[in-house]
Formats: C-alpha cells, sequence, structure tokens
C-alpha cells in the first residue's frame, strides 16, 4: 500500500487575511441520508455525505456542488493507489498549473470525528500547519491510509465506484503527482440516498426459478442450461445472481479433463477484476447434494475439500461421471449446445489447460 507524506497540499496559499468561516445553511435533518454523484471523464463515483460527522463541511460542499463550482475542476494531484486529491478552482485553468492545490482554501473551521482514512474515505485538505483551513479541495483514499487518521476531517465515503477512484489514482503522472492527461469533474450532483437495491432472484420460489434459463455465451458457440430446482434451489439463485452481476463476464474456460468435464466460473481466470460491487455478489454455497445421475451435460458446482466451499467455479460433464454422484451439487442440465460442449472437449490442451484460450463472454438470463 502507498505511504503518503503527510501533507496533502502541493503549495501554501498566499492571501492577506483569512475569509469568515462558513457556516452551513442547511439543518441536519436537511443533509442527512444524502450522496455525491460525482461524474468524471474517466467514470462516476458516488459518496455518501456524513452529516453527523461533519455538517459544516457537508453543507460546504452541497452548496458548492449546488454552485456547479466543481465542474471543469481536475484531479491534480495523484498517488497510485494512494490518493486521489480534486476540487479546487483554479485547476480550471490550464496555465494555472503552478498554482494548483492552493485555490479555495481557508473556508472552513476543522470538524474532528472518529471517522478512519480508510479505502472510500473522501476528507477535505488543509493548508500545512493550519487546522482550520479547509474548504473546496477534497481527496479520495483509494486504499486504506491509516496513517492519516484523525488529521483530516472526513466528510464522505465512497459508495459506488471505488474502482473508477482506483483507476484514476493509476493513471500517469509526473514526480509531483499531477497527471499527465487531465481528469475532469464534469458533474457533482446532490440526491437523497437511494432505497437498497432489490436482490434479484432473492424471493422467488423454486417452482419461479426453475421458470428462468441461462445462455452461456462462449467463443465456441451458446450453450444453454435449465436448472433443477427440485433439489438445487439455492445453487440456482447463486448462479443467477452471479450471471446477473456479470460474474462470469471474461471467465475463462480454464480446465478441459478429456472424457469427464469441462471447468469454467472462477475468479482466478477473469480477464478483469472484479468492481467492488461484484465483489459483494461472490460468496459461499452451502451444499445441496442429491442422487442426481452425473451424467453428460449435467452441471454442477465445483469445490475444495470442504463440501461447503462452492462458489462461482462449475463443471459440465462431457462423458459418465457417476464416481462424483452425490458429491458435488448438481444444479442444471444443458439443454442446448451440447455440440459446443463437445467442441470445447476436443480442444488442444496442455495438460488439462486449452492452448487457445476459450472465453465465457457472458451468461444471459432468461
Amino acid at each position: 500500500m502507498p505511504r503518503l507524506p503527510a501533507i496533502l497540499l502541493l503549495a501554501l496559499v498566499a492571501t492577506a487575511q483569512k475569509p469568515a468561516l462558513f457556516t452551513t445553511p442547511f439543518s441536519l435533518d436537511e443533509m442527512r441520508d444524502k450522496q455525491a454523484v460525482i461524474e468524471t471523464t474517466m467514470g462516476t463515483f458516488v459518496v455518501a455525505l456524513l452529516a453527523e460527522a461533519a455538517p459544516n463541511h457537508v453543507g460546504h460542499f452541497m452548496v458548492r456542488a449546488r454552485e456547479g463550482a466543481y465542474v471543469g475542476t481536475i484531479f491534480h494531484r495523484v498517488i497510485r493507489y494512494g490518493i486521489i486529491q480534486g476540487g479546487d478552482p483554479l485547476s480550471k485553468d490550464p496555465a494555472k498549473v503552478k498554482e494548483y492545490g492552493t485555490g479555495g482554501l481557508r473556508a472552513l473551521k476543522r470538524e474532528p470525528n472518529a471517522e478512519p482514512a480508510t479505502e472510500g474515505a473522501v476528507a477535505a485538505v488543509l493548508v500545512p500547519g493550519e487546522p482550520d483551513s479547509a474548504g473546496d479541495q477534497f481527496f479520495v483514499c483509494a486504499t486504506d491510509q491509516r496513517a492519516l487518521d484523525g488529521q483530516y476531517t472526513v466528510f464522505g465515503r465512497v459508495v459506488e465506484g471505488l474502482d473508477v477512484v482506483q483507476a484514476i489514482s493509476a493513471v500517469e503522472a509526473d514526480a509531483d503527482g499531477r497527471p499527465v492527461t487531465r481528469v475532469a469533474i464534469t458533474s457533482v450532483t446532490i440526491r437523497d440516498t437511494p432505497p437498497p437495491p432489490v436482490v434479484p432472484f432473492a424471493d422467488e420460489t423454486p417452482a419461479e426459478l426453475a421458470a428462468h434459463h441461462a445462455v452461456i455465451d462462449t467463443t465456441l458457440g451458446e450453450i444453454e442450461l435449465e436448472f433443477l430446482t427440485d433439489v438445487a434451489p439455492e445453487h440456482t439463485r447463486a448462479f443467477l445472481q452471479f450471471a446477473q452481476a456479470g460474474l462470469y463476464d471474461g471467465v475463462l474456460v480454464h480446465r478441459v479433463a478429456k472424457g469427464f468435464v469441462i471447468q469454467t466460473g472462477a475468479m482466478a481466470h477473469r480477464q478483469a477484476p472484479l468492481t467492488a460491487a461484484q465483489q459483494t455478489v461472490v460468496r459461499t454455497l452451502q451444499p445441496e447434494f442429491s442422487a442426481t445421475p452425473t451424467l453428460p451435460g449435467i452441471v454442477s458446482m465445483a469445490r475444495g475439500e470442504d463440501p461447503a466451499s462452492a462458489s462461482t467455479s462449475f463443471f459440465i460433464c462431457v462423458g459418465e461421471c457417476r464416481s462424483l454422484d452425490n458429491q458435488y451439487t448438481a444444479f442444471a442440465r444443458v439443454v442446448r449446445g451440447m455440440d459446443v460442449v463437445e467442441a470445447m472437449e476436443a480442444v488442444e490442451v496442455d495438460g488439462e489447460t486449452p492452448v487457445t484460450p476459450i472465453v465465457m463472454r457472458s451468461v444471459r438470463v432468461r
């Protein structure tokens, strides 16, 4: 994890006198359960505003956002997988690059709180040695930065789009941390915190789950599955949720055991990292072993030695796998595309690894 310097500003602000410190015009009730949707030229992230912890900082951010003050500003300093720093009004002007980090400060009195500088924390930038010097500028922790705990007022926390923050932190930058390419804020919208998203398939009965099919789109063709919800309803539910969340997009078929199984779905063989939201979907599953004959076309979840260690990885039998009966949870069968499964079995392998990669491009639920 990158170690950050204690001082986040690039330069001090030279002003003759301090302006009057900001006091929020909003009541605490007006600031509760608010989020800031920050759109950038590299994607969008969402910040939950912590009104209870830092009411003046939250009120100031809301006022400035609604005034459009952040539009056109850039993230003028990054530390790779450490922090991103932005909000300086001077950063709108490419001609003032030497002054970046010095604008929009000395407007807020410090609001000490117990919020840690962990991954996703949003905090106010300070002039070195001046605890009551926060203003428009803020920084976002791309990873845990616990050495900063208690030094800066944390007033928000990223709840969506941490991958965007991390990607911004990793852009090419000069020795002073200035990004080579401008990463700009295009809008900041203050909204009420939306209700929790409905978890797909969470409340469906086994009969309702059985109405769904899954179409696996691979580089060798499509495979369609129907589900065995009479014996494995919870594995079916999990598989549908994994598919709906896009976990299987871009995952390799990593194992071809000829005359036995083809195996895919392991997150270790995913071509792109999971987003923070996708990571919350991954989980282990309790076994639902049954007497279902493990014959060609039967789909089961892979697992380790622990019967309760199955997760996203699954295999499709290409031969009679009766030794696996009641040892792995059989939850689906191929109803279309067995020729595609057989084509996978026929590929050249190095041990059990396909020489030419086979990619599961997506799993669509219908």
